[in-house]
């Protein structure tokens, strides 16, 4: 099959990886794929030599490539609105009565198309052409407008790990650095949890508008000494493959593949039970999910910090104590990750989604 993936975008974030681990495992399936949009370098190293990629920051430079590219291919697959967008007004602009495919729109975030002013009018054209919807949870699944097929996100198999004992005392955070990420929270959790005492750091890998306030919170917090921010990383894995624990505290996450990659290096996830973490780490240890509500679960520390922080600091403080736990805490998410999580499955289920709306 041929396959057009667009998203309007120079960066190289989560949905920019997750394109190219589609789009990489598509074509090692021996479709003919073609990728416009992300980062240039950190893109083409992340497809390999099979797959095509054209540079597209904006809708325009990825209309135009979708012209060139489009009526050649069986399906169109976008990502995120401004490619909804750039694939009607290609579509409009062809010559004569060139032929535009189907197209299927992935849907990364819990909300619906468009916001300000414009909201209305951008949602429209952005519907226009897609002819189905894929959503990467069903938390997305149930926030997005018009109806979807829930396909999850995989991550590639890596190795067994390091034991809980012999991995460093670090507390991970990967993600941006952006208020709706809730880094604050997670900061507010390490700092509650005592685990400084204990010779353990929080160690946060990201950049963002938020990093300055980040910052301060942890200097305000006392826990400043034992607060470590990375910037930007790409050795992402690396980091996983030492740490002891990664902490997700945003609420809102379509699913999370930091949490998906964590699994897969066996190392255990401490995360807000909501949103897409209610089904990555569904079924896993009992200790993987924080309340996000104001008050403690059953059996927890009491505690009055609003968002569940005092339940959170509890449950990390427990994991960190308990080597044994977290091993066959790793184990569980190893498996479930290698079960449930693929590329070779998410592409399997794509194309069902594909040969349907052909």
């Amino acid at each position: 099959m041929r396959i057009v993936h667009a998203i309007c975008s120079d960066a190289f974030a989560g949905v920019e990886r997750h394109v190219a681990r589609l789009a990489a495992a598509q074509a090692a399936g021996g479709d003919d794929v073609v990728v416009i949009g992300g980062a240039r370098t950190a893109m083409t190293a992340a497809l390999g030599d099979d797959v095509r990629h054209l540079s597209a920051a904006t809708v325009r430079e990825a209309d135009a490539h979708l012209r060139t590219w489009a009526p050649a291919a069986h399906v169109v697959h976008t990502h995120m609105t401004a490619a909804e967008v750039a694939a009607t007004w290609a579509a409009l602009r062809l010559p004569g009565s060139g032929r535009f495919p189907p197209v299927v729109s992935t849907r990364h975030f819990a909300r619906t198309r468009g916001s300000g002013a414009t909201k209305l009018l951008t949602a429209a054209a952005a519907r226009h052409r897609v002819a189905a919807q894929i959503s990467i949870s069903q938390y997305v699944a149930d926030h997005v407008d018009g109806p979807s097929t829930v396909v999850h996100p995989g991550v590639e198999d890596r190795p067994d790990g390091l034991a809980a004992a012999q991995r460093d005392r670090t507390v991970l955070i990967v993600q941006r650095l952006e208020a709706e990420k809730a880094t604050d929270m997670g900061i507010e959790i390490f700092a509650r949890s005592g685990l400084a005492a204990d010779g353990w750091r929080l160690v946060i890998a990201g950049d963002g508008a938020e990093r300055a306030r980040l910052e301060n919170l942890a200097a305000r917090t006392g826990a400043g000494p034992w607060v470590e921010f990375l910037g930007m990383r790409d050795d992402t894995a690396a980091l996983m493959a030492r740490a002891g624990l990664l902490l997700a505290p945003c609420e809102v996450e379509g699913l999370g593949l930091s949490v998906l990659e964590a699994m897969a290096a066996g190392l255990p996830v401490l995360a807000a039970a909501s949103g897409g973490h209610l089904e990555t780490l569904a079924g896993l240890d009992a200790q993987a999910l924080y309340p996000v509500t104001t008050g403690d679960a059953p059996g927890d520390t009491p505690g009055d910090a609003p968002g569940g922080i005092a339940a959170a600091a509890h449950r990390l403080a427990a994991l960190a104590a308990d080597a044994p736990r977290r091993d066959a805490y790793a184990h569980q998410a190893r498996q479930a990750q290698r079960l449930r999580f693929t590329p070779t499955a998410q592409a399997r289920q794509t194309h069902a989604v594909y040969e349907e709306v052909l």
